[in-house]
């Protein structure tokens, strides 16, 4: 009987937690589907979702909606007239922090699009942003705004969002000089410094942005500098505390990241000595017996 009762009990709170997973929209997903892709298309980008079409609710973006963020921060090639890039996103649990990937994403890497998503408040979600063909990818943006407000119910910070933008373009510019872990480092230390350069002169953010540069052995163009002051001076409408935190968040995020990376570097180094290995092995054998 005390058996029956516990299982009953295990029974209720499972159902229980599951209740309030489901109602905070843990589990729930979005596709957002570019709205000029024919069907074929949309089929190919269903594959790199791994997810079978009709199983999750389907949302299209525009190029106008796209063009609503993207003017005056991204370079007119950029953004093009189709909408193209499309996206993926399911809430996880919280605190499970962001996992993003790509596919046929040619300018936007999975770094930059996590520290610019964590600038427009959003978090814990699996993100996968794909296109059927070659794309920089810079609109995917809005069609993560688009799902994360639908799968939550709340409307994300205009502001937010257009700085959103802004940190990815960016971003993006440095990481074609510096690499796309340093630029994303830089801009994500200076983000945890809102509170103080909010209250400096251009100069002395200046000064600082050059201090943080130099611990990543960077060395920026006048140019590069004027790009984060004036991103430093957008990121000053936004709440400093709610940012910091989720910059904290998404270092974690992008430490991982790192380590997966140089993990997986090594193991292809460690491959290739043994592929050489084995070559050479085979050419004395072959010198041995006259091949």
């Amino acid at each position: 009987m005390k058996r029956l009762l516990c299982i009953i009990l295990a029974v209720l709170m499972f159902a229980s937690l599951a209740a309030a997973a489901y109602a905070d929209g843990e589990g729930q997903a979005r596709a957002v589907i570019g709205a000029n892709l024919d069907e074929n298309q949309i089929a190919s980008v269903y594959q790199l979702f791994n997810v079978k079409r009709g199983d999750v609710k389907e949302m299209t973006v525009t190029n106008a909606e796209e063009r609503e963020y993207l003017e005056g921060y991204v370079d007119e090639s950029l953004i093009g007239t189709r909408s193209i890039s499309c996206v993926y996103v399911e809430l996880l649990a919280e605190g499970a922090g962001m996992d993003v990937t790509t596919s046929n994403i040619t300018w936007c890497t999975p770094e930059m699009y996590i520290s610019a998503l964590a600038t427009a408040g959003i978090t814990d979600a699996k993100i996968v942003v794909a296109a059927p063909f070659e794309v920089s990818g810079t609109a995917a943006l809005t069609g993560v705004y688009k799902a994360y407000e639908d799968l939550t119910g709340k409307k994300l910070d205009d502001l937010a969002k257009a700085v959103s933008t802004q940190e990815l373009t960016i971003t993006g510019e440095l990481a074609d000089e510096i690499g796309e872990m340093d630029s994303t480092s830089i801009v994500n230390d200076l983000k945890m410094m809102l509170d103080e350069t909010a209250q400096m002169t251009d100069e002395e953010i200046k000064e600082q942005i050059i201090q943080i540069a130099a611990t990543y052995n960077v060395k920026l163009t006048d140019n590069q500098i004027n790009q984060l002051i004036s991103l430093c001076r957008s990121l000053e409408g936004l709440d400093a505390d709610a940012l910091k935190s989720r910059v904290e968040e998404v270092q974690n995020t992008l430490k991982k990241v790192s380590d997966a990376k140089t993990q997986v570097i090594g193991f292809v180094e460690q491959v290739k000595k043994v592929v050489t290995s084995i070559k050479s092995f085979f050419e004395k054998i072959g010198d041995i017996i006259g091949l």
